[in-house]
């Protein structure tokens, strides 16, 4: 076999950027957790002022530093051998209440990727590994990781975009957030709707504990409840307004889950689910944010779907037509798209 040489060029380029972001990972939750970003954003210091301001060692914060600047996440100026963040950098990688948090996604990532040699074994088996089986990193990650993305757009973008779902909320409605994680999607809306009541479901025991101390945090248990409980079981109803957060696909019979839901819902209630951004077809999903979304299907979301009963599993890149079939065989008379942003899909489904 003969070998094009520039093709394998090419191909060993893009293998050694993949091991050096996969390595990258790393450094970049050091930044986070240890405050190195928050200080660097600041304004340009050399590595000892940083070590200094965060209260760590030069020598390794000098290697940091090298690394960030030739990853692109922090800038060199070689005459003054200083460091700095541009305000794009110190957007994306400074502020965990903001609209972009990119270190949650590599928290997310490097906890997911601690379950590797279950992962291995799994794939031999067949067998699931289910959600609290995985590094606890995962669970913070995800909130991480996701959080930013529902205050950009969950409030401003997503409910509006219901039918008669803002004004059903700002009247008063009951609620229920099935697949919650910690509440932060629960919380966002219960905040920005006061006269409307949230139920928080999740089968994960110590993420429901998460959230409800988060939400005594927030002042909101008198209209927040958080429940241990699974999708295809929580009650409560009837509710005007069912939501799941990029969870859907995470479940072993997703088609047990809509009925379910279904069940739960008022006569004109509206199921939103939110899921990963997807093209219909393999095809389509072939880019960078397909490639982030398979990868951490495999890792987390279809281990955990076939850890449960129901052996079936969506994936996190299933796409409009599978959700779209699934909705109207649980029942639902209608169902379209009601919203998109770069990383997910908002569909609205009603009986």
């Amino acid at each position: 076999m003969a070998l094009d040489e520039a093709r394998l060029f090419e191909f060993l380029d893009r293998c050694v950027s993949d091991a050096a972001a996969t390595i990258a990972a790393g450094n970049i939750v050091v930044g986070d957790r240890l405050g190195l970003y928050r200080a660097l954003a600041a304004g340009p210091v050399s590595p000892e002022r940083l070590a200094a301001m965060t209260d760590t060692a030069p020598r390794y914060v000098e290697e940091w530093l090298r690394g960030q600047a030739a990853g692109g996440y922090v800038e060199y100026d070689a005459e003054s051998g200083s460091y700095s963040m541009t305000e794009e950098q110190a957007f994306a990688l400074t502020n965990p209440d903001g609209p972009v948090y990119l270190p949650g996604t590599f928290r997310l990532a490097l906890g997911a990727l601690r379950a590797e040699p279950q992962v291995a074994e799994s794939f031999r088996t067949g067998a699931g590994i289910s959600w609290h089986e995985q590094d606890p990193e995962v669970f913070a990650g995800c909130e991480l990781s996701f959080r930013p993305g529902y205050v950009q757009n969950l409030v401003s973008e997503w409910i509006p975009r219901l039918t008669d779902g803002r004004q059903k909320l700002i009247n008063g409605a009951r609620v229920a957030d099935v697949g919650c994680g910690y509440g932060a999607s629960t919380i966002l809306m219960a905040q920005a709707f006061p006269h409307s009541t949230f139920h928080g479901f999740d089968s994960h025991g110590d993420s429901i504990e998460a959230a409800r101390k988060r939400a005594a945090e927030a002042g909101l248990t008198d209209r927040v409840q958080f429940e241990v409980d699974s999708a295809a079981t929580f009650g409560g109803g009837p509710y005007d307004l069912v939501t799941t957060f990029d969870c859907l696909h995470d479940l072993g019979d997703p088609l047990r889950a809509a009925r379910q839901i279904r069940a739960a819902l008022a006569p004109r209630g509206t199921w939103m689910i939110v899921e990963p951004f997807a093209g219909d077809t393999v095809g389509d999903n072939l880019n960078p944010i397909g490639r982030l979304y398979y990868s951490f299907s495999t890792f987390l979301c279809l281990p955990n779907a076939l850890s449960q009963e129901g052996g079936y599993a969506l994936g996190a890149q299933a796409g409009e037509p599978a959700i779209r079939e699934l909705a109207l065989d649980a029942g639902f008379g209608t169902f379209r798209r009601a919203a998109e942003s770069p990383f997910n899909q908002v569909y609205e489904a009603r009986p």
